[in-house]
């Protein structure tokens, strides 16, 4: 028996270029479905908050539907935990075959899912759920994913084919796009009452084809190597992070890599879409169309990155792409509010809106149960300011002052609605974005720039993960930190930074979580990162 499990080892292991190509390609659709189901929760953010949580003010609907939309991310480094393990104890080909059924069952049933209208707090509850479900499925997948075909990889092509599996997320978010807006023009009117469930429901087709093509895979040759000289590990989690050795080089991929390159590629991916829509008025679909042309131009610069770090090293294009987002996030979304809503960023530039008033008074406008009542003049002033999506900065007052809104050179005491609507309106504030005064290609340039950054931390980082960690605790010892560092620093980036948004009212403020964390990966992994680009994986 063990000869016969060597024998298939040195076969695997003198993979063809045709069966490579197989393996990338069969790894990578597979996975891209499994991105298209996890992020069409995020595509459809805005009609589900209507949906699930219709039994609170808009802004805090919003922003639960975005901590829905981060329980997916929470519960992922438990699903690397748990797949990871069993990854490097049963092997890598069958691990990642349970992830997409998982996932693939969990996305179908949301579409099932009774909204809160029908059945109350029970919709959200059951929709939070299924969320937690798809985290899980992901937290075992990209470790599967990418162990697998950087495994098959011959030396000096670990970045470029391992580079394939790094593009899947983003091409898994342009599918769920094209589906949505499909779904959207075929449903019309009728979208956000039942075609929002269609791209949902779609998936179960996806779940079959990601099924057949995973089962038609072999296992990796460096676990069937090690299988058969019996080296498997009996206890990968503790040997991942229960000796130090191995649990430091866990803490530099988390601090040094992953953590930065997990805010680069949501907000590249994610923010950006929820900064035009939500902080710019865009209308969606048109905002929709341009993050998909921008996605399609960036998508080959994953690629173009992973072969690169054959070549240069790994290090120095991960670092690279960490300064450019530090130093250059604040002034890529300015000009994102320049290009895409002109009006509203001439008229915040010529007359601001400033609301002064004793602190004591202003509450947060986040009302977790429903009850809360915003009825003191300043609340009504900033919840006022919220709804209508405009920026504005805040100055504390004497205590017992009086609240007072300026617009501009205009004055207005107290809370008085039609007062601020005119002084708005004269200022040039406008209601939304007007479509016809975006300047596409501009906002285009914008996000492609934003797009290259995170292909820049992106594309090498599968073949990093993977040269890091020793082949029996690779799953698991990867897996962790990948999911720690996308799943709750990334997945928490939409809901943290909008809400830093509502609470200043200034609309670049949430740029500070991204900006902070990129940069403390850069001083990381300029310190302790080493480069790995020529390591043999079959002897750390």
């Amino acid at each position: 028996m063990s000869d016969s499990i060597a024998q298939q080892a040195v076969s695997a292991k003198g993979t063809t270029g045709r069966e490579e190509r197989k393996i990338i390609f069969a790894s990578s659709l597979g996975t891209v479905f499994e991105w298209y189901d996890f992020f069409l929760y995020g595509a459809l953010a805005t009609v589900l908050s209507k949906q699930f949580f219709a039994g609170v003010n808009d802004t805090t609907a919003f922003i639960f539907a975005l901590m829905a939309f981060a329980a997916g991310f929470l519960v992922r480094p438990f699903g690397a935990l748990v797949f990871g393990r069993l990854g490097d104890m049963i092997g890598r080909k069958y691990t990642f075959l349970m992830t997409i059924i998982l996932m693939g069952l969990s996305t179908f049933a949301v579409g099932l899912l009774p909204t809160y209208t029908s059945i109350g707090i029970a919709a959200p509850i059951m929709l939070v759920l299924l969320r937690m479900l798809q985290g899980l499925a992901l937290g075992g997948e990209y470790g599967g994913a990418a162990t697998y075909v950087a495994e098959h990889a011959a030396p000096g092509k670990r970045g470029f084919n391992t580079s394939w599996i790094q593009s899947t997320a983003t091409l898994g978010l342009l599918l769920s796009l094209v589906v949505v807006l499909s779904c959207r023009y075929l449903t019309g009117d009728q979208f956000e009452v039942w075609g929002w469930r269609l791209p949902f429901l779609l998936s179960i087709v996806l779940l079959g084809i990601s099924t057949w093509i995973r089962m038609s895979m072999h296992e990796s040759p460096a676990f069937v190597k090690m299988k058969a000289e019996g080296k498997t590990s009996k206890s990968p989690i503790r040997e991942s992070f229960g000796k130090w050795e191995n649990l430091k080089i866990v803490l530099i991929a988390l601090f040094g890599i992953n953590a930065g390159q997990a805010v680069t590629f949501y907000t590249a991916q994610f923010y950006v879409l929820f900064f035009l829509t939500q902080m710019l008025k865009m209308d969606p679909a048109q905002a929709n169309m341009l993050l998909i042309i921008s996605v399609v131009i960036g998508a080959p610069f994953f690629i173009f990155f992973g072969w690169l770090s054959d070549r240069v090293g790994r290090k120095p294009i991960l670092m690279l792409g960490l300064l450019l987002a530090t130093v250059l996030y604040f002034p890529l979304f300015k000009g994102l509010s320049h290009y895409a809503n002109p009006q509203i960023d001439a008229a915040s530039r010529q007359s601001p809106i400033v609301v002064m008033a004793d602190p004591a008074t202003c509450t947060f406008q986040f009302d977790p149960v429903g009850k809360a009542r915003f009825d003191s003049p300043c609340d009504k002033v900033k919840t006022f300011l919220v709804k209508q999506g405009l920026p504005y900065s805040s100055q504390a007052a004497a205590p017992g002052t009086d609240v007072q809104v300026s617009v501009g050179d205009k004055q207005i005491k107290g809370f008085d609605e039609a007062a601020m609507r005119g002084a708005i309106s004269e200022a040039g504030y406008p209601a939304k974005a007007d479509p016809s005064a975006v300047n596409q290609p501009m906002v285009v340039l914008m996000m492609v720039l934003l797009t290259l950054i995170a292909t820049m931390t992106y594309g090498p980082l599968a073949a990093v993960m993977v040269e890091l960690f020793p082949t029996r605790i690779r799953y698991t010892s990867m897996s962790l930190p990948y999911h720690i560092g996308n799943g709750w620093f990334g997945g928490f980036l939409p809901t943290v930074s909008f809400a830093l948004v509502v609470y200043t009212g200034d609309i670049f403020y949430g740029l500070w979580y991204p900006v902070v964390i990129t940069g403390v990966s850069l001083v990381v992994g300029m310190l302790c990162l080493k480069e790995t680009r020529n390591v043999d994986i079959d002897k750390i």
